[in-house]
């Protein structure tokens, strides 16, 4: 497996990815319509970054890391291909996501989940994520936890 940062031509793969699990699971809310439809104005041109794991020329997975308006960065619309679950992806996705935003020089990583997602849950755990206080609103309806990981 390899690692790229974003191009136009992940786009349809990074939308795809994200509207498969979250209609899944969830529903697709405006916000997630608003940053999947259009990754360069909500992720590339804050300053954020889209990162792709691809096994030969198939993008497997995606997650972005996302500024909100104070810059923090969210670690956010991480999705693996449901053809490819259980391959540790995931797992080596979010490797490659913290190691980025160290290079990148950031001191820590928010994120918005749902414990409904236990699997997801686990795993931020065990990659050092701790639980916060989950602000009201947030941006997201079905987020029940939030966790911040320091780098």
């Amino acid at each position: 497996m390899n690692f790229d940062t974003y191009k136009p031509e992940y786009a349809a793969a990074f939308k795809a990815l994200n509207i498969h699990w979250l209609e899944q699971f969830f529903t697709v809310e405006q916000h997630d319509q608003n940053v999947l439809g259009n990754p360069v104005k909500y992720i590339i041109n804050t300053g954020g970054d889209i990162l792709v794991a691809k096994l030969e020329d198939n993008v497997v997975g995606v997650v972005a890391l996302m500024p909100d308006e104070n810059g923090v960065f969210e670690l956010t619309k991480m999705a693996v291909d449901s053809h490819y679950r259980g391959q540790k992806i995931g797992q080596q996705l979010l490797q490659f996501a913290i190691d980025f935003a160290r290079k990148k020089g950031l001191d820590s990583l928010i994120l918005y989940s749902s414990r409904k997602l236990e699997n997801a849950i686990y795993l931020y755990h065990k990659f050092g994520f701790k639980e916060i206080p989950l602000e009201q609103p947030n941006p997201y309806l079905r987020a029940d936890i939030k966790m911040q990981i320091k780098l």
